[in-house]
């Protein structure tokens, strides 16, 4: 299981900070965090956080009701050493890129607070230790799931793709999808149409999630030399393909339905988040501003915990 490719709380916390020493061109020694925190700080907490709320109803979903606690608990304990051995070797790959982009330049790695070698073995450990874990308490195909989600994070989108192509996002955003191939393999020992299919809701929610973003921090990206869509095709143009994946995600949460047990309640509650969902973009289309751009990828936060809340709660309600 593996994070999506940023650092939510990053990006808040950057939009309500007074500016530091340093960016007003002083020379200062940044008063270092804790090591604990700053290694919890590598794993990128906030982002591992909505990961595993897509992981649990897909389990729910799989189960057709409540799977066992414990099975519950390995999975997301799993899952969350998983995604914060991936988010840590992204921040070791990433170090001299965060160091430039005013947004990430507060992070363990450039600010000091731990070494780029403590770093690497730091991810490697937890990471290797998410595959044993889940392996043992859950079973092989959940463990190679997560994994493999590592590697195509790792390799295919932070390495390859990110700094050589504007869709990036489309294509690495697929192992923020994995999270719900990993709660349904747990509880069934397999994959099938409906995991596949929330699978597809995560992927196409990825890009516009992340473009918003990228919107948002247009000059931070053209400043690190990272191609994303705003900075080669511009906040127009990304907009609109912004519009065009949001009705792809509203679209395809509702496909979810006849492929699945879920029933007229998520149908209605998919259908309201994704008019909602459409609503903002199409905002961000008459007016790509920053201000509008964060507005989105906040929203799409809500947007994705909203719609798996609903496709757990209409399971339980069912089930009972």
């Amino acid at each position: 299981m593996v994070a999506l490719p940023d650092d939510v709380a990053a990006e808040r916390r950057s939009a309500r900070e007074p500016a530091r020493a340093d960016d007003l061109g002083l020379t200062v020694v940044a008063k270092r965090r804790p090591r604990l925190q700053s290694y919890l700080a590598l794993t990128k907490p906030r982002v591992i956080e909505l990961l595993l709320v897509t992981t649990v109803p897909a389990m729910v979903l799989a189960e057709r009701g409540m799977p066992a606690l414990t099975l519950i608990g390995a999975v997301l304990l799993g899952g969350a050493l998983s995604a914060g051995g991936a988010n840590t070797i992204n921040c070791w790959i990433e170090r001299d890129r965060d160091q430039v982009m005013r947004r990430t330049h507060g992070r363990p790695l450039p600010r000091g607070d731990v070494s780029p070698r403590s770093a690497l073995v730091f991810g490697l450990v937890i990471e290797a230790l998410a595959f044993g874990w889940l392996w043992a308490t859950v079973n092989l195909l959940s463990a190679g799931l997560a994994v493999s989600a590592m590697l195509f994070y790792v390799f295919v989108y932070t390495i390859w793709l990110k700094p050589r192509t504007a869709q990036n996002i489309v294509i690495g955003g697929a192992a923020g999808a994995v999270p719900v191939l990993v709660g349904w393999a747990a509880v069934t020992d397999s994959l099938a149409t409906p995991a596949w299919m929330m699978f597809a809701v995560v992927f196409f929610w990825t890009p516009p999630h992340f473009w918003a973003l990228a919107v948002r921090y247009r000059e931070d990206y053209a400043a690190a030399g990272i191609p994303m869509l705003p900075v080669v095709k511009g906040t127009a143009a990304a907009s609109r393909q912004i519009f065009a994946y949001v009705v792809v995600v509203a679209a395809t949460s509702l496909l979810l339905v006849p492929v699945s047990t879920l029933s007229w309640g998520y149908a209605i509650s998919a259908a309201v988040l994704g008019a909602a969902f459409v609503g903002q973009s199409a905002r961000l289309m008459a007016d790509p501003s920053p201000e509008k751009a964060i507005r989105l990828f906040t929203f799409s936060n809500v947007y994705l915990a909203l719609l798996f809340a609903a496709i757990a709660l209409d399971t339980l309600v069912r089930s009972v």
